[in-house]
């Protein structure tokens, strides 16, 4: 997983725009995880189901104020890795994902955490760190 200004897949391929930061300005900006997951040659052809969930440096969930009501910051997608036909068994299949978000309502001077989980199961490489500066004293 990498934080970045902005990603997209095309052809297989995660194109990857201001990659590889962990700390922000204190204004709202967009932004965007780009990552390829390895799915083993076993686990092709079934679905998967991803969670990924911003939590604040406690480990709390950071909640955000929807048109329904406080809600965590979150993304849920499926998705279903076809065998490889062309590659030798026992090969991995790549995943390419690109994740791009809008400019998200984070207090300034506060550190933050991505946290994946695919299928129910995460591992504690599978985290994105980052760090808002404080606001400048004027």
């Amino acid at each position: 997983m990498l934080l970045c200004d902005s990603a997209q897949v095309a052809d297989q391929k995660l194109y990857v725009l201001g990659g590889g930061w962990s700390i922000m300005d204190p204004e709202p900006a967009q932004s965007a995880i780009a990552m390829k997951i390895d799915v083993d040659w076993h686990e092709t052809d079934m679905d998967h189901h991803l969670e990924l969930h911003l939590e604040d440096a406690d480990g709390r969930l950071v909640m955000i104020e929807t048109t329904e009501g406080q809600h965590p910051l979150e993304v849920r997608t499926d998705f279903h890795v076809a065998r490889p036909a062309t590659v030798p068994e026992g090969t991995p299949a790549d995943v390419p994902l690109a994740i791009n978000l809008g400019p998200l309502p984070l207090e300034p001077g506060s550190r933050y955490i991505w946290r994946l989980t695919i299928d129910g199961e995460s591992h504690e490489d599978w985290a994105l760190s980052f760090t808002m500066r404080p606001r400048p004293e004027v």
